[in-house]
């Protein structure tokens, strides 16, 4: 293996004391705070690393605690019950609280491949890597140096090891070594860039976005579950929107969303305007506690283009119900190559895509049995935000809006039977209230019957 990139770099440890740092361990999970002293008492290292320390250090709310230790797997175990040991890839201990999982990793070591441990290369990336190391060289073995800082249990201090201190001041995310070998060895890296810098607002060093261009087709080689995953951390965490505009800047939405960047570079703006606030939208509902499905997520991604092909084959005499399965097998199957969309989210998307024709037959029956489909729901949030697309998608949109707050046998009373015209031409009126009915007047004693 090539270490040239991180053998020449000398850790330089830089200790940042309690009193000049921000992190409280009234922030840390509690969880964490068990390993972190059960290592500690047991005689080992023991420190919060990586992300958690990261994001508190920026006053932000880690979501997962990582542990980095000298202890090994399997001396983990042995301190912990609830243990259990996974990977291959890279050998980690789980330590599991409940619904919460503390990952425990021992210090990776620099030594060479073929030597003494578990280290793999193919074409220059690691598929295989258990070689224990120091904490230096574990700083140095990390992807960016806002990721090797390492909060210290036993005092209680920052350790820094290659500058990551002054990358979180700068706003900077720089990789720690050469970037061309460690995005060969790792070709995710390029997305972990975009994702940490729209997450975190922090800009990619010039040095760490060169290679992109060039070495953004290794993207394809990765595993697709596992850019299925990495795309859920870019667009389900808050961050959805600003996520896919750093992919676009960075230029590596081709390698992860082909279909998508390819829609996009005709130049239809209805189309970057749905996309964008369908992302939107999803990092609001995030933003309020509520749930969302990577079915609509994708089926947003894949618009454009399902509805290009869709149209292609209606042109060409294809049945309309055909011609919209065929263009959503055609555009699923080619995205499916890149990132590996579950089936169960597929099945979803494509209904959502199946009923945005529906939504245009305005008669008394199709209206009825499409409010009862079981996606009407996400389709009907899915054809409010095709409203760019014409005046007369909005206004479809309008009615669909409308229709659903009228009594049902309002609605019926104004749908005709048959089918014809616009959305507008059976808008319903609004149910008038019942007119009030005039007010006795009191008869004063000696009044006559009917006199006033």
């Amino acid at each position: 293996m090539n270490l040239e990139s991180r053998t020449d770099i000398t850790p330089a440890l830089r200790i940042i004391p309690r009193d000049q740092h921000t992190i409280s361990r009234k922030n840390i999970s509690k969880a964490a705070l068990r390993v972190l002293y059960r290592l500690n008492e047991a005689g080992y290292a023991a420190y919060l690393v990586g992300g958690a320390v990261r994001d508190l250090l920026l006053g932000l709310q880690p979501k997962d605690f990582d542990v980095a230790t000298d202890a090994t797997p399997d001396e983990v175990k042995k301190l912990f019950r609830n243990c259990r040991l996974i990977g291959r890839r890279f050998r980690l201990a789980h330590v599991v609280f409940g619904p919460e999982i503390i990952e425990v990793a021992t210090f990776r070591g620099l030594g060479e491949e073929g030597g003494e441990g578990d280290r793999h290369i193919v074409d220059g990336r690691i598929v295989r890597d258990n070689i224990w190391g120091t904490i230096e060289e574990d700083a140095i073995r990390r992807d960016f140096r806002a990721n090797a800082l390492y909060y210290d249990i036993s005092d209680f201090s920052v350790r820094d090891y290659v500058g990551g201190m002054q990358d979180l001041e700068d706003r900077v995310l720089r990789l720690i070594g050469d970037p061309v070998t460690r995005y060969r060895e790792d070709p995710v890296r390029m997305l972990r860039a975009a994702r940490l810098a729209a997450k975190l607002d922090m800009r990619i060093d010039a040095a760490a976005m060169a290679p992109f261009e060039s070495i953004g087709p290794l993207l394809a080689d990765a595993a697709p579950a596992r850019l299925f995953d990495e795309s859920l951390k870019m667009f389900l965490s808050g961050n959805g929107l600003k996520s896919f505009r750093m992919l676009e800047q960075c230029g590596l939405l081709k390698f992860l969303f082909p279909v998508t960047a390819r829609a996009l570079k005709r130049g239809d703006e209805a189309l970057r305007s749905l996309v964008e606030h369908g992302l939107a939208n999803t990092d609001a509902r995030i933003a309020e506690g509520k749930s969302v499905t990577p079915a609509f997520l994708f089926a947003v991604l894949l618009w454009g283009e399902v509805r290009d092909v869709a149209h292609h084959w209606i042109a060409r005499g294809q049945d309309s119900n055909e011609a919209w399965a065929r263009a959503a097998a055609q555009v699923v199957g080619e995205q499916c190559q890149r990132v590996a969309i579950p089936r169960r989210f597929t099945f979803t998307m494509e209904e959502i895509w199946s009923l945005q024709p529906r939504f245009e037959q305005i008669q008394r029956k199709r209206v009825f049995r499409l409010m009862t489909h079981p996606r009407f729901r996400a389709a009907f949030d899915f054809l409010l935000l095709r409203a760019d697309e014409s005046p007369a998608m909005r206004e479809l949109g309008q009615w669909w809006a409308h229709a659903q707050q009228l009594p049902q046998e309002v609605l019926a009373a104004a749908l005709p039977a048959g089918g014809g015209g616009s959305a507008s031409d059976h808008m319903p009126a609004p149910v008038a209230s019942k007119a009030s009915r005039p007010r006795r007047r009191r008869r004063r004693p000696g009044d006559k019957p009917g006199s006033m």
